[in-house]
């Protein structure tokens, strides 16, 4: 193995950090859905997918790019893919999990894996079975490069980060400091209990799925667009696997767990990189995954008691 060019230590910091930034928002979706209904939604990183295609159709298909204020565009291509995406997650919740709350969890969870298997599989029929060319070049006016303390920095890395930081910040300001999200986490605590104090259970699951899946539409948004990701049908299955390791290295079911992990998880792919070993970068998750199970299956912020 070459020795290690420590100069360029910094810039994988700062790419982890970019890539960290769509696993953590992935990674939510898991944690809050586990948090409120302990169900670990295998079909989250589809829905992810779902996401990228909504801002490919929204820039490529359903508007004339040429003919409108790009900032406008990327704008709309967020929006859209978020209310997609939340749109998707609620049908999710009504049509395959809520007939099942009260059924055995082996049986939600093969749910689940059937739900991600319909939505790569039926996503041939709805969506181009080749993949479509990637969106980044087209689209992204944020591609220029700056020099931040010998750094590289594409404005498209800051602007991921800063929205991401952003909707971040407003989901724990909406889980802390609203009445909804203090019903989200008495839900999280003890259905029997919320619903004998007038919490109406079902709507909290759906708004819990509807919070998730819009953050893994914007994920995927982003993704596509910054990152320039090619898209196919199966293009959300690593990064939900991915995800989800954030989740439970973070500690499943804990919202700053999650954004913790996820931003671990995207440096330590970008440092097998650097160190010579891109080749194995994929199987970094599954190697992160094996370490917390054996020495800390609760998670880096994990407790007896699953909090949201």
């Amino acid at each position: 193995m070459e020795s290690l060019d420590w100069g360029q230590l910094p810039q994988q910091l700062v790419n982890g950090l970019q890539l960290g930034a769509i696993y953590a928002l992935i990674a939510l979706g898991y944690t809050m859905v586990y948090g409120v209904l302990k169900l670990i939604n295998f079909a989250h990183g589809d829905v992810y997918m779902v996401g990228m295609y909504l801002a490919y159709y929204t820039a490529m298909q359903w508007f004339n790019r040429e003919a409108m204020n790009p900032y406008v565009l990327l704008f709309l291509m967020l929006i859209i893919s978020m209310v997609g995406c939340a749109l998707l997650g609620l049908l999710i919740e009504r049509v395959a999990y809520r007939p099942l709350r009260n059924a055995p969890r082996i049986s939600v969870l093969i749910t689940a894996i059937g739900v991600s298997l319909l939505l790569e599989h039926g996503g041939l029929l709805v969506f181009k079975t080749s993949p479509p060319p990637s969106i980044a070049q087209d689209v992204n006016v944020f591609s220029q490069t700056m020099d931040i303390f010998g750094v590289a920095v594409t404005q498209s890395r800051l602007v991921v980060f800063g929205v991401t930081v952003v909707l971040m910040f407003l989901l724990w300001y909406f889980v802390t400091q609203t009445q909804t999200g203090r019903a989200m986490r008495a839900v999280s605590h003890d259905f029997n209990t919320a619903a004998l104090m007038g919490v109406n259970v079902s709507r909290i699951i759906g708004i819990t799925f509807i919070i998730g899946s819009a953050l893994a539409g914007a994920g995927g948004m982003m993704n596509a667009t910054a990152l320039g990701t090619p898209l196919t049908t199966f293009a959300g299955l690593l990064p939900g696997v991915k995800a989800f390791v954030a989740a439970v290295l973070g500690g499943i079911g804990n919202i700053p767990g999650a954004v913790v992990g996820g931003f671990i998880m995207g440096i330590a792919e970008n440092l097998v990189v650097w160190g010579g070993l891109g080749g194995y970068k994929d199987a970094v998750a599954f190697v992160i995954l094996i370490i917390i199970l054996l020495l800390r299956p609760g998670g880096l912020f994990g407790s007896p008691v699953d909090k949201v």
